[in-house]
């Protein structure tokens, strides 16, 4: 709170920049954590939350006769344009957040002071939901080719690997300390995925220190360990995803690649992945691209695929996908095992080895699963999140969207395949907000060894658990457990007319409020799949209720043909009034029956989604998202998760029977 020197700013102005409604007028707060800006139009009391840890930019643009323009990027790709009356109050607020989200220490990160009101239990069992012990007993390992080693217990070899790893049985402790001294950041050759079905693994490194014509017969040994342990395979590729010209740029730097000439029985391949800072500015040129556009009145769809293909953004994502497809292949097309490697190996090696496991696991493609990849190949082998995230004050020039592009190169998996993954686009949207939210712990500092330090687990809540508890908003309700696709490798055509990457319209575009369509083909299909749940649950009641009244009518017919004997034989006949109210309209087939009111009328059939069907559980996600189209309006939900108010769209209570029709 010493950072603020304003704490509060009225008549302050909302700009929504794309769509033509006029700014909303309200009142400007500044906390320890949050950016909150309230509408104080009468019908309306519509809050919009920013937590301070996803401002990206903030840029204070030359007064005007309305006021003084605040522009502010976040993270998430959220941009809100604010116009303070009074350049004063727009100078201070412009100097308080410039501080605010750029902490110089992790106890200033909003995962230190979030209190979700759990026990310290829950909040233990919350990070025990992802053991990775379990995850390589469910791999098959140890086995007679793969052991469990101790060789970097206390970080006594390379402090930014974890403290157990996998190597192959024949790598003695003398081979594999030779090995880590002869790569870069002495981050040696480990296992990351094992392939039961022919042994076949996926091990990664760092790039090795060979220069012009150093070698290391430890590291050798290394490499020849790995291709023994695959007995199906008499060689072993060695991947190095990065352009061939910055390999061996880094020869001259004392580092490099292998040499085919003293490693035996390898195959050498590049990929091509670009560095960080190639990839930071390709977003942020398909970002601005992507914005300009956006503004214009009559945006051509020339502009944007221009922009688009100019930025280099989705290129890059398809050398991440090559990459993946290409190990994929090796792995379970030739039974070979692989060797990745990037320049330090924690960005594209990260990267590369997810997507190849994604393509042959199906068990990554369920929630549980792939939450499980994410901590075993970003988390615990020390991607670092805190210097390419912008967690804490540091060089700019770190920053870089890594596991930004491997969502991303998921989601494009998705659009694919369809019925292959258990969960849907929100469960990736929402990693990805959270990744820069620091609500959670999962993805503070840069190694195991830091947040060990840090006590993180013991300070901080697990997002999987709180993932985990809502997942009934992150299921896809394609996914089918018994399709081909599901139980399976991912084979992708190779083709490029049978394989086109998209824009990811739903991640970068999920905050402009003016641009369509807003409602997800997710959250139909979840609607639809509730309403056919609803409608199955009916015609059960349905029947059931038919069982008793057949079975009531049929013991009255007895009853009267028991009455009726006698008066047979006395000449007279009975009338039964009590039997007036006979189930003669339930005598037909129980599926025809209509499972709705006869005043919906015949004509048409309307499936109903109502607001409570479209619900996300994460508010911060929902911030601002005004969403005109009639999915429920979620951006006046605090994080805190807070009493929601009326948005602005609503124009009634929300205690209504508001609903959206969709002609059938």
């Amino acid at each position: 709170m010493e950072h603020i020197r304003t704490p509060k700013v009225e008549n302050v102005r909302l700009v929504d920049r794309i769509s033509s409604k006029k700014a909303a007028l309200g009142t400007l707060y500044l906390t320890a954590t949050h950016v909150i800006f309230v509408e104080t139009a009468p019908d309306t009391r519509k809050e919009t939350w920013i937590l301070h840890s996803q401002i990206a930019t903030i840029e204070k643009q030359a007064t005007t006769a309305t006021g003084c323009p605040l522009l502010i990027r976040c993270k998430n790709f959220q941009l809100l344009q604010l116009i303070i009356p009074q350049e004063r109050d727009c100078h201070d607020v412009y100097i308080s957040l410039i501080r605010l989200a750029r902490p110089v220490k992790y106890e200033e990160l909003y995962c230190f002071s979030f209190n979700p009101k759990l026990d310290r239990e829950e909040r233990e069992q919350g990070w025990m939901l992802i053991e990775l012990s379990e995850e390589y007993k469910r791999m098959g390992l140890p086995n007679e080719y793969w052991q469990l080693s101790d060789v970097n217990r206390e970080y006594r070899i390379c402090d930014s690997y974890p403290t157990e790893l996998y190597v192959p049985k024949s790598a003695t402790a003398h081979i594999i300390v030779g090995s880590s001294k002869f790569r870069s950041r002495r981050r040696f050759p480990a296992l990351s995925y094992y392939y039961k079905d022919n042994h076949a693994s996926i091990c990664r490194s760092s790039q090795p220190l060979s220069g012009f014509s150093a070698r290391c017969l430890e590291d050798e040994q290394m490499l020849q360990a790995i291709r023994k342990a695959n007995p199906g395979s008499d060689f072993l590729y060695v991947v190095d995803t990065r352009p061939k010209l910055n390999a061996m740029a880094n020869r001259a730097a004392g580092k490099g690649y292998e040499n085919e000439d003293n490693y035996s029985n390898i195959k050498f391949q590049f990929i091509g992945i670009e560095n960080i800072h190639v990839m930071r500015n390709s977003l942020q040129k398909m970002l601005e691209v992507y914005l300009a556009v956006c503004e214009l009145k009559s945006p051509s769809m020339s502009d944007f695929l221009w922009g688009l293909e100019n930025s280099g953004w989705l290129r890059h994502i398809k050398a991440i996908m090559d990459a993946g497809i290409f190990i994929a292949k090796a792995v379970s097309e030739e039974g070979a095992s692989v060797l990745v490697h990037c320049s330090d190996g924690w960005d594209r090696t990260a990267q590369v080895c997810s997507v190849a496991s994604l393509l042959l696991e199906p068990h990554y493609r369920t929630l549980k699963g792939f939450m499980v990849l994410i901590e075993k190949d970003w988390i615990s082998f020390g991607h670092k999140f805190t210097h390419r995230y912008g967690n804490l004050d540091g060089d700019p020039r770190e920053i870089s969207p890594v596991i930004d592009q491997f969502l991303e190169c998921v989601w494009q998996l998705m659009e694919q395949f369809p019925c292959a993954f258990e969960f849907n686009e929100r469960f990736l949207i929402h990693i990805q907000h959270h990744i820069y939210s620091c609500q959670f712990g999962n993805f503070l500092c840069n190694s195991q060894k830091e947040r060990q330090e840090l006590q993180i687990q013991e300070r901080t809540y697990s997002l999987w658990a709180h993932l985990w508890k809502n997942r009934a908003d992150y299921l896809n309700p394609l996914f089918r457990a018994d399709h081909s696709q599901t139980r399976g490798v991912l084979h992708l055509p190779t083709a490029p007319c049978n394989f086109m990457y998209k824009f990811w319209n739903g991640m970068y575009n999920r905050f402009e409020k003016g641009l369509q369509p807003r409602q997800s083909v997710t959250d139909y299909l979840m609607a639809v799949k509730e309403e056919t749940q609803q409608l199955e649950e009916e015609l059960e009641a349905l029947e059931e209720r038919l069982e008793k009244i057949q079975k009531v009518q049929l013991n009255r017919t007895k009853v009267r043909s028991k009455q009726s004997e006698p008066s047979k034989h006395s000449g007279f006949s009975t009338s039964d009034n009590s039997a007036a109210n006979t189930p003669q309209d339930y005598s037909g087939n129980v599926k025809s029956f209509p499972s709705r009111s006869p005043s919906q009328g015949d004509e048409d059939s309307a499936l109903i989604l109502t607001q409570d069907n479209l619900k996300s559980s994460d508010p911060d996600l929902s911030a601002n998202s005004d969403q005109e189209s009639g999915v429920e309006d979620l951006s006046c939900r605090s994080p805190s998760g807070g009493e929601c108010v009326p948005s602005e769209d609503s124009g009634k209570d929300r205690d209504s029977d508001e609903a959206v029709f969709l002609t059938a």
